[in-house]
């Protein structure tokens, strides 16, 4: 084999690692979060693919087709958009979460507090994202994910693919999502049922208590308290869940 034919073996090599590992970053939680500047995501994962690949199982090996090559690499990208967006699910979890905190606590209405551009219901969402985040670098989970990444090569093998189950896999990803959004969520929908509860019998026994001014502020000052108290343990368990479930690459 003459040296041009083994550097263009390696380069192709290369690409189909950037196919795979690439195309996971681009959503993958953490690494791929629209905060960080497109180029900057974008130099991270070529050089991330670049120290990653002598110890991936990818042969420096250029098919004899074209057609070949274009398989090759589609379902490498297939693989990698897979495991990005059923973790990007999971992510979506905390501010589905976020976002029923909103709502149950009475942020959404038109007379709740707003943040600039962000109204109460989005702002709690949204902080409950980023809070995810910063939990996922503070708990070094962003190590289980790329050794997720390194064990998915054992899965999954170069050029192998299952869409069936790929298919199956990201329906119970979404199932599993709600699930702990929903479990998050859990004692804010306990509140909101006492306390309107609670408003609605006071209603009735004074008719003149402007009951929505009243119970708007006693929702917004309880719901921020139980998220203060709840928070932690939500990230803790939501933390857990997402490197249970990296881990089960490791075969």
């Amino acid at each position: 084999m003459q040296l041009s034919d083994l550097v263009a073996a390696q380069i192709f090599g290369y690409f189909v690692v950037v196919a795979r590992l690439g195309s996971a970053l681009m959503f993958m939680p953490t690494f791929g979060e629209t905060q960080y500047p497109v180029r900057a995501r974008l130099s991270f994962a070529l050089v991330l693919c670049a120290a990653l690949y002598p110890i991936t199982p990818v042969e420096a090996v250029i098919p004899d087709e074209i057609t070949a090559i274009a398989i090759l690499l589609g379902i490498e990208v297939t693989i990698g958009l897979w495991i990005g967006l059923a973790a990007r699910v999971l992510l979506v979890a905390m501010q589905f979460a976020g976002f029923q905190v909103g709502q149950v606590s009475g942020l959404a209405n038109a007379f709740g507090p707003s943040l600039g551009s962000f109204e109460g219901a989005t702002l709690v969402s949204t902080l409950m994202l980023l809070g995810s985040v910063a939990a996922l670098f503070a708990t070094d989970a962003h190590h289980v994910i790329l050794l997720g990444l390194l064990d998915s090569y054992a899965m999954f093998p170069p050029g192998q693919i299952i869409v069936g189950d790929l298919a199956e896999q990201i329906v119970r990803v979404g199932n599993h999502s709600l699930y702990i959004g929903t479990m998050i969520a859990a004692p804010f929908f306990v509140m909101g049922v006492v306390l309107n509860l609670g408003m609605g019998l006071a209603n009735r026994m004074m008719p003149q208590l402007p009951v929505f001014f009243v119970a708007s502020a006693i929702l917004i000052a309880v719901g921020l308290f139980i998220l203060a108290a709840a928070l932690p343990p939500a990230l803790d368990f939501f933390v857990r869940d997402f490197i249970d479930w990296f881990s089960d690459f490791s075969l």
